[in-house]
């Protein structure tokens, strides 16, 4: 006969390649809190509603609590033989509490005690990613408000476009944060819903008293469909899929990262505390935080994969195919927590180089449009105008200029209406102070969402 917990039917011994092929716990014992946590509620609860006596709830509260000081003191050895986190703190509770621990699942099944052991979890933790996004926008801020003025060339296509100021660069990442921020907020509302209760598939016969269990957990909310609770595991694919919208923003930062530390580019110095070395090349230093930031991206987008391939096909109610829930969430939580981190670490220690930024704008025709502007101004219709202005870069280029450089002379052979002010019009400074368009570069709008970011993470 089987000694398993749910051996009873059973008249041969599992297989041992089964048992550790059957097996969680190498995965799922980081839940030992909220197993604990659950099961301390669930203790109560049945007190309360006398599906035990209180002597009996009191005797297994002790005895829980000094299974998780075992745990976290590495004193409970961990066996593929029991399974899971919650078959290990059963049977590390009857060592501590003897047959009396049988009584602790009285009510409950492992699909409802697993769906609630991982909403606990991701509670906390989607908590603690936001704090980490905070965190990280506040070193953005910061770098932000240390260099107000300094202007840098604005791309699209890889190509310098327009001039923009380097804070406002970096404020466009601070709202991509933002959203993700507000993404974590509104799935955290979805996980926080309680299924203890709910057992296998279709509730329970004792007497449980759900609502109360929810109190002393702090849900918001009970799942409110038995089936519903423990067989979806929507709230885990909705918090990867934001996580991996989250990673994205911080891949697309670090390429820029990448791009402005190179001596092709020469925007930044990144920290030596943050760069690595070449094992031949002794010249060499590498910007490897960033790229494994962005390395990691493909496997949290990875993991968002995962959860939905081995979700899509799952008929009602549980399947064992969602003991594979666990490796992507955590791996995915463990990764944005840690790019978060490095990040906002790593950003104090960012030396700008403001000169060779304000170098790179005066190169590349990046006042062309505002010579069509210009042009506008002058009582020109915007089509006619950006034809001149692609006919002046193109004179530019043939005399090896920048528009800068054109004579008046020249401008007023391409349009008449050009007169001596021209030169200040285009101008890099009035460039960027012109864009006075909300959300614009221009250093006043700049200072303004510094300022209005400020507010908003103190707040």
């Amino acid at each position: 006969m089987s000694d398993k917990l749910w051996g009873g039917r059973f008249s041969e011994d599992t297989d041992t390649l089964v048992e550790k092929f059957n097996a969680s716990i190498d995965v799922d014992k980081r839940l030992y809190a909220s197993d604990i946590e659950g099961s301390m509620a669930h203790l109560k609860m049945m007190a309360r509603q006398q599906i035990i006596a209180k002597d009996e709830a009191d005797t297994l509260l002790a005895g829980l609590e000094r299974v998780r000081i075992r745990i976290e003191n590495n004193e409970v050895s961990f066996s593929d033989s029991l399974e899971d986190i919650h078959m290990h703190v059963e049977d590390a509770l009857g060592q501590e509490c003897g047959d009396l621990a049988k009584k602790l699942h009285t009510g409950r099944s492992r699909n409802d005690q697993v769906a609630l052991d991982i909403r606990i979890f991701l509670k906390n933790e989607t908590r603690q990613i936001m704090d980490r996004i905070t965190g990280f926008q506040n070193a953005l801020v910061n770098l932000a408000k240390a260099h107000p003025d300094v202007i840098m060339p604005g791309y699209t296509h890889m190509q310098r476009a327009q001039p923009v100021l380097f804070a406002h660069h970096l404020m466009a990442y601070y709202e991509m944060l933002k959203r993700d921020k507000e993404r974590f907020a509104d799935a955290y509302k979805r996980m926080d819903a309680m299924p203890l209760g709910t057992a296998a598939l279709a509730g329970t016969t004792y007497p449980v008293d759900r609502e109360f269990t929810r109190q002393i957990l702090g849900f918001a909310r009970l799942c409110e469909n038995s089936m519903d609770a423990v067989s979806d595991r929507d709230f885990i694919m909705e918090f990867i899929s934001h996580a991996g919208i989250c990673m994205i923003h911080l891949s697309r930062l670090s390429e820029e990262l990448i791009l402005w530390s190179s001596s092709e580019f020469g925007y930044i110095t990144i920290s030596d505390a943050f760069t690595t070395g070449s094992s031949i090349m002794p010249q060499k230093k590498n910007p490897d935080v960033a790229e494994l930031v962005r390395g990691k991206t493909g496997r949290v987008v990875g993991n968002l994969m995962a959860i939905f391939t081995t979700m899509k096909s799952l008929p009602m109610a549980y399947n064992k195919d969602m003991q594979e829930d666990k490796e992507p969430l955590f791996d995915t939580v463990d990764t944005l927590s840690i790019c978060l981190e490095v990040y906002t670490r790593m950003f104090p220690h960012i030396t700008v180089h403001a000169d060779r930024m304000k170098t790179a704008c005066a190169r590349g025709f990046l006042n062309a449009t505002d010579f069509a502007d210009y042009l506008v101004n002058k009582g020109m219709p915007f089509r006619q105008a950006h034809a001149v202005a692609g006919k002046a870069v193109a004179l530019a280029i043939s005399e090896k200029k920048e528009l800068d450089d054109l004579s008046l002379a020249q401008f007023k052979d391409l349009s008449d209406r050009v007169t001596e002010d021209v030169y200040d019009f285009i101008r890099l400074d009035q460039v960027v102070a012109r864009r006075i368009s909300a959300g614009g570069t221009g250093v006043d709008n700049v200072r303004a969402a510094v300022e209005k970011a400020q507010k908003e993470l103190n707040s």
